[in-house]
């Protein structure tokens, strides 16, 4: 029972700091409207999302659904949507 509760900690503290992040993305850009922070802040929303998918996979419905497909798309749109950032402020 042990191992199942430092998991869950685990996970939950992985979105708390995923989406921590993006909200502090999120302010600095409103406050300096640097487009970087813009494109961190959404890869990072997305990080929360892939992480909240992860709880509900892994810790409300373990064995009822399997969510790791959704979990993928998550993380492929941040990655992507930080890497279209990168591009797109290099022009």
């Amino acid at each position: 029972m042990g191992g199942l509760t430092f998991q869950s900690a685990v996970y939950l503290l992985c979105l708390v700091t995923s989406a921590s992040c993006a909200v502090l993305l999120a302010r600095s850009y409103l406050r300096t409207r640097a487009r970087l922070l813009l494109w961190s802040s959404l890869c990072f929303t997305f990080l929360a999302l892939n992480n909240l998918i992860v709880v509900v996979d892994i810790l409300v419905f373990p064995s009822l659904v399997d969510l790791s497909l959704w979990r993928l798309a998550a993380s492929l749109v941040a990655v992507g949507v930080l890497l279209y950032g990168f591009i797109w402020e290099s022009e």
